[in-house]
């Protein structure tokens, strides 16, 4: 596997209470294939290609929720930034095995992310192509000082407001141009429309062929649509709830 260039989205797992019927679902959905890891979780393979991990849920009171990961190639200085910027560190760096290092982190609205430091794991195999990740956001209702944390943090520089005024921004890694040819994720506004109890989140994306048809055989395996499919300019996209409610979207790429 190729390295992923420096704070780059490397990684999405999901926690959840019934590992076997969430194989069940995301192995009818995206065709998924899964291989037993060393612990209570699975990798999931598309085309034989690493994508994501299912993993059981150790503790009942965790959320049941998809989490992405960032590449860094220090996890320490990562996580020495992240609580210098007012971010708050979950958990300390740790190392799983010959794999690498992960730690788990906070930013200041309170949405959480992972940190990845590669060993024999890259990240993906395979990604941006349908039954794979293709884009995380944050959702926050502290946008001015998200928007610091994350270019102190990771360096990133920001694209947007675009033409109709949106909130939405781009995150483009240090050394790039920003903008949709080099974004890597990016941060929209929890809006009042929201419970205020709402958390802030992170919201990570799977490509797929048929949006339409995605969204239906959510519904058909037991889960919920909590946005139906609507267009964007990158495409058609759906909000989407697994049988056990976590929270993930489907993206079909625009026809080039």
């Amino acid at each position: 596997m190729a390295a992923f260039a420096q704070s780059a989205p490397c990684w999405v797992d999901v926690q959840l209470s019934d590992l076997e019927a969430g194989k069940r679902f995301y192995g009818e959905l995206f065709g998924w294939t899964f291989r037993a890891g060393d612990g209570p979780y699975a990798d999931a393979l598309s085309d034989g290609k690493l994508v994501a991990a299912l993993a059981a849920k150790q503790d009942g009171r965790m959320p049941t929720a998809w989490g992405v990961y960032f590449a860094t190639d220090d996890i320490t200085a990562t996580v020495a930034r992240i609580r210098a910027a007012g971010g708050q560190v979950i958990t300390d760096p740790v190392r799983a095995g010959r794999s690498g290092v992960l730690a788990q982190a906070a930013d200041p609205g309170g949405a959480v992310f992972g940190l990845w430091q590669a060993g024999e794991r890259k990240g993906f195999q395979k990604q941006n192509e349908p039954g794979s990740f293709c884009w995380t956001e944050v959702y926050t209702r502290q946008k001015d000082k998200v928007d610091a944390f994350y270019e102190e943090v990771f360096g990133f520089r920001s694209a947007g407001p675009d033409e109709a005024g949106s909130d939405f921004r781009m995150w483009s890694p240090a050394g790039t141009e920003p903008g949709p040819d080099t974004a890597v994720g990016g941060r929209s506004v929890i809006t009042d429309a929201f419970p205020a109890e709402m958390p802030s989140y992170f919201l990570s994306y799977f490509a797929v062929a048929d949006c339409d048809a995605t969204a239906e055989a959510v519904g058909r395996l037991g889960g919920r649509v909590s946005a139906p499919p609507f267009d964007i300019p990158y495409g058609r996209m759906a909000v989407l709830q697994d049988d056990q409610g976590a929270v993930f979207a489907v993206l079909q790429p625009p026809v080039s």
